[in-house]
């Protein structure tokens, strides 16, 4: 049997209990267990809409599974969801009660537009989507290549992003080149921020192009820390991510993207990186065929999944659900 109960705030000792989950779904799947709004979200208390919910077994104090949801872009909402591993040939109650209970929230709080990602997605996944109502949504394709590039450089010029100067402008050449993407194109000045104090920031690796005294375009890099992947060790020092990359729609069919990429590219050799990665739309066959010609691979799949909430009542109340 288990029992799931909803978190409007998280204290430490919630955090602290949902990480142990988190860091064993991580080390089973080697990758983070929540993407990083998410993880954000769950440790700085969360952005408008959220709630996390959390199974325990019946009697036991242990959290076998948590589902997390937060408020985007106008009606729009991001849920995800983790499973403990020794959970996962349970069946597919355990998700359904856990998706159930979180979209029950999102209609008491005015429905809305709602997508779910799930790395390296399995029939599973789907079955457990559809059984809450959730059809298939985006692909999106992690590629990779090795480092260094030797074929071709950037020709370009670029320079490093300056903290607490260029948030304004790079803003607004992200949310425009973005402006349909249900992510990345709702970005504000506290969204930036939140990146700038993590670890991994390093402004060396943001890297601005400008034409005529304006910001043309820009490849934001990443270099993954050994907690970021949880794969073997020789191997974790040593990937890299185009992180966000975008050219002004001002600026666009002139080559600048493959410029970037190559800038982007050799700014993680440079700083001890052998191998280069980042995430494709699996439609967006220009760009797709943008990074084949890089030399660039297909890794895997995550997927999104989607459905539109209509607005509803009070919700299930917190701990009513349940299941064998």
């Amino acid at each position: 049997m288990h029992h799931v109960e909803i978190k409007r705030r998280m204290g430490e000792a919630d955090i602290a209990a949902i990480s142990v989950l988190l860091e064993a779904a991580s080390i089973a799947d080697g990758h983070r267990a929540l993407g990083e709004h998410q993880w954000l979200d769950l440790v700085q208390g969360g952005r408008e809409g959220f709630a996390g919910f959390v199974a325990r077994e019946s009697g036991r104090e242990r959290i076998i599974a948590y589902a997390q949801i937060s408020g985007g872009n106008g009606a729009s909402w991001a849920v995800e969801y983790v499973v403990h591993p020794q959970w996962r040939s349970a069946g597919v109650e355990l998700q359904e009660d856990l998706l159930s209970a979180a979209l029950g929230e999102i209609a008491a709080q005015g429905g809305g537009h709602v997508h779910m990602w799930v790395p390296k997605p399995g029939p599973i996944n789907d079955a457990v989507a559809r059984a809450v109502g959730m059809r298939r949504g985006r692909d999106l394709i992690q590629m990779r290549r090795a480092l260094p590039i030797t074929e071709e450089s950037a020709v370009i010029s670029v320079r490093p992003f300056r903290t607490g100067e260029d948030e304004p402008a790079w803003l607004e050449v992200n949310n425009r080149a973005f402006r349909d993407h249900p992510e990345q194109g709702s970005w504000d000045l506290a969204t930036v921020t939140e990146r700038e104090y993590q670890p991994w920031f390093d402004p060396s690796g943001f890297l601005l192009h400008e034409r005529d005294g304006r910001l043309a375009g820009f490849c934001w890099t990443k270099v993954h820390e050994p907690e970021d992947d949880l794969m073997n060790a020789a191997v974790m020092h040593q990937l890299g991510e185009i992180y966000v990359i975008a050219v002004d729609p001002d600026f666009q069919g002139h080559g600048l993207g493959r410029q970037l990429v190559l800038a982007g590219l050799a700014s993680l050799c440079e700083r001890g990186v052998s191998t280069g990665m980042l995430y494709v739309d699996h439609d967006n066959e220009a760009a797709r065929r943008l990074y084949f010609s890089l030399g660039f691979v297909d890794d895997h799949t995550d997927r999104a999944y989607v459905t539109d909430v209509p607005a509803g009542g009070a919700g299930q109340p917190p701990g009513a659900l349940g299941g064998a």
